[in-house]
């Protein structure tokens, strides 16, 4: 189960519905300046914790696992990355406390994610109370009442948004799917590409990705973009790239074979190409990246469009550039579409400084995908030389590092 994350909501004043009841609740001032109260002690509380992040992690799982043992069994065997996740969510909540956009599609988000878990409704509570414990314990210094109730009323809405998102999910499509492993290639020793068939259909868009589940390691999720348009066979494909200690990655590269079966969650994420514009469209992937690069292109020739599209593949060396061939056949059906390669050996840079050399951009809406450092940097230079802030879609910087096991 991913970890929840505690952040003020929608609304100024818990809903009463019996989540929470603050064991001190002092008046509640109007939304607005509630909210920013609230922020403030959260923000404070964080900063406080931080530096022995690991112990309150710990502790906060220890309580739970002792008072709800019948919850243990949504998570996986091993806790030591699911204790990173709750410490992520809880910093990406407090980034977009004022943000209340960004904060409702990241706990939306969450909340639909945590269905593959088996989490229900009823064990919202029992997280809430023994987070707000282990906060308690270790941040001593600034914990008050004040701040009890600030995070209670926080824990209070942004569980009901998630909840409510789950609810919502549950009407359009089922928790998970299973997937037959129909086709398993290795492009060099620690890269396979994946076809997979759902046993029901999947409603995808191209850009997208979502979580994986292998029968080697149970409740273990890891995300991966999807590498192909959706298709009338049904069929989805995956670019994985098995890591160090990769768990997941690792069994998909090495041990999966035709026949064997998966679990997907649900598709994500907002990397997606708008149909009605015809603006060009500057593509960077590196890596396994180029995997919803792909499907992007994929997507832009199936929807009978013209528009430009400029793709810039990167990868430290020639090896990396395991999906070229994919890329250069379409390139000679679509007279649209240019390619471009930049490997470290190449240029001694980065791909986004090549992007630079061959700019500028005007028009152009920008999509980036692969590792978090190039992401960052991709971002910087795509806004340093012009390009808008709203024409940059890339997925969550969390969800890659995540999804890199």
């Amino acid at each position: 189960m991913d970890a929840v994350s505690s952040t003020p909501g929608e609304n100024g004043t818990p809903e009463g519905d019996g989540w929470f009841t603050p064991r001190t609740a002092p008046p509640l001032p109007p939304p607005d300046a509630q909210q920013s109260a609230d922020a403030r002690l959260v923000r404070r509380t964080l900063t406080e914790i931080t530096p022995v992040a690991d112990q309150v992690t710990s502790y906060f799982y220890a309580l739970l696992f002792v008072r709800h043992p019948e919850l243990r069994s949504l998570f996986p065997a091993a806790m030591d990355i699911q204790r990173e996740r709750l410490l992520k969510a809880l910093l990406t909540a407090a980034e977009h406390l004022d943000d209340t956009p960004a904060l409702l599609g990241h706990l939306r988000t969450l909340g639909r994610g945590h269905r593959k878990y088996g989490a229900r409704a009823e064990h919202y509570p029992a997280l809430g109370e023994c987070l707000i414990d282990a906060l308690g314990r270790y941040a001593t210094a600034v914990w008050s009442p004040e701040t009890e109730a600030a995070w209670v009323r926080a824990y209070t809405r942004f569980s009901q948004v998630m909840i409510d998102a789950a609810a919502e999910d549950e009407l359009r499509g089922p928790a998970w799917w299973q997937a037959e492993i129909v086709g398993h290639e290795l492009r060099g020793p620690d890269i396979a590409v994946l076809t997979v068939r759902p046993d029901q259909p999947y409603p995808f868009l191209a850009g997208q990705y979502t979580g994986v589940e292998t029968p080697w390691w149970p409740r273990v999720w890891r995300h991966y973009s999807i590498a192909c348009a959706p298709r009338s066979d049904g069929l989805l494909m995956f670019h994985v790239k098995a890591v160090p200690a990769g768990w997941v990655s690792n069994a998909l590269v090495r041990r999966a074979r035709p026949g064997n079966v998966i679990r997907l969650g649900p598709p994500t994420g907002s990397m997606t190409v708008d149909h009605t514009s015809d603006s060009g469209l500057l593509c960077l992937g590196g890596g396994t990246g180029i995997a919803p690069i792909k499907a992007l292109v994929e997507d832009v020739a199936e929807h009978g469009e013209r528009r430009p599209v400029e793709v810039f593949y990167g990868a430290r060396t020639d090896h990396g550039l395991y999906d070229l061939d994919t890329l250069l056949r379409l390139r000679r059906i679509h007279p649209w579409l240019s390619v471009r390669t930049v490997t470290d050996q190449q240029t001694r840079g980065r791909l986004p400084d090549a992007v630079r050399a061959y700019g500028p951009w005007p028009g152009y809406d920008a999509y980036l995908s692969g590792p978090p450092a190039m992401i960052r940097s991709g971002v910087a230079t795509l806004r340093d030389i012009g390009i808008p802030p709203g024409r940059i879609r890339h997925d969550s910087v969390e969800d890659l590092l995540v999804g890199a096991y």
